[in-house]
């Protein structure tokens, strides 16, 4: 439900239980009988709630929704905080890949591919962002696992990346 339709149905409670009081308070002086009373009365008291449960749902999602962006832009400050700390980290590490490929003798494309492979593409993925055709991905990536002595992404990945990551630490009983 939107927000115009939650506004538009609370609205229309609200008219109704306007009306039945309206209606309870003729009806009381004019001596209507009590079970008819007791029932408008009850109309009236849940349109008020329906009224009370809209207005209040949208207040909470008003609420979340606005907690949900701040930390969506404590995110992407974060984020931002991390590629500047990071940057010439990368960098660096960028250009020691590129160095390692060179010494593998690998081509230009399988070159690029291997960057690709290492950011977790697939071999759809990467020949869409190359404009190849998969088998010739694949041909490139058995190209690039056969220069490098590799068996796989697994250990391409590993090669480069495994002693970027901290050990975990063994809990002890």
């Amino acid at each position: 439900m939107n927000r115009n339709e939650r506004w538009v149905i609370a609205a229309i409670l609200f008219v109704i239980a306007v009306l039945a009081s309206i209606d309870i308070y003729n009806d009381y002086f004019e001596g209507v009988a009590l079970w008819h009373i007791s029932i408008e009365a009850v109309v009236g008291f849940v349109a008020m709630a329906g009224v009370f449960y809209l207005v209040r749902g949208r207040f909470k999602l008003q609420h979340s929704l606005a907690r949900e962006q701040q930390f969506s832009k404590d995110l992407q400050t974060e984020a931002q905080k991390w590629r500047k700390v990071s940057k010439k980290y990368v960098k660096g590490l960028s250009i020691e890949i590129e160095n390692q490929l060179d010494r593998w003798d690998l081509t230009e494309a399988e070159k690029e591919v291997s960057f690709l492979l290492l950011k977790g593409f697939s071999n759809k993925v990467i020949a869409e962002v190359r404009g190849t055709s998969v088998p010739t991905v694949r041909a490139q990536t058995n190209a690039i696992y056969s220069k490098s002595g590799l068996s796989g992404r697994s250990e391409l990945s590993a090669f480069f990346l495994e002693d970027l990551l901290l050990p975990q630490k063994q809990e002890t009983s």
